[in-house]
């Protein structure tokens, strides 16, 4: 079964993260994508992708953050601070001026796949 979250682009570069198995419900991992940190998420049977890193205390902790739903806006919240970030869009929820950045994901015989420019 494929389940693809988003369109793959032929400018795309797609890297193997995991298993989906790999990533708990409800929880995230973090992953290494051509050089950059990335919160993988799974959470209410999707798998969200968004960078690892803190804006508002520059630590790559997202991966570790809570996920919930605030208002039927799915979330990770930093284990920080506590900022809360939109899982699809990567903004904060706390301040609409501040986000982190989201990559496209695709779960493909079991396996999780990010995409990055390249």
């Amino acid at each position: 079964m494929t389940l693809t979250l988003t369109p793959p682009s032929a400018e795309q570069t797609w890297t193997r993260v995991c298993a989906l198995g790999d990533i708990l419900p409800g929880t995230g991992v973090c992953a290494l994508v051509r050089g950059q940190q990335v919160a993988v998420f799974h959470v209410a049977g999707r798998v969200f992708a968004l960078g690892n890193r803190d804006p508002y205390t520059g630590a790559n902790v997202l991966s570790r953050g809570l996920t919930g739903n605030a208002g039927g806006t799915l979330k990770v919240t930093s284990p920080l601070l506590k900022h809360a970030f939109d899982l699809e869009t990567g903004v904060s929820l706390d301040d609409p001026r501040v986000s982190v950045p989201t990559y496209p994901v695709r779960v493909e015989g079991g396996d999780v796949w990010i995409g990055s420019a390249g």
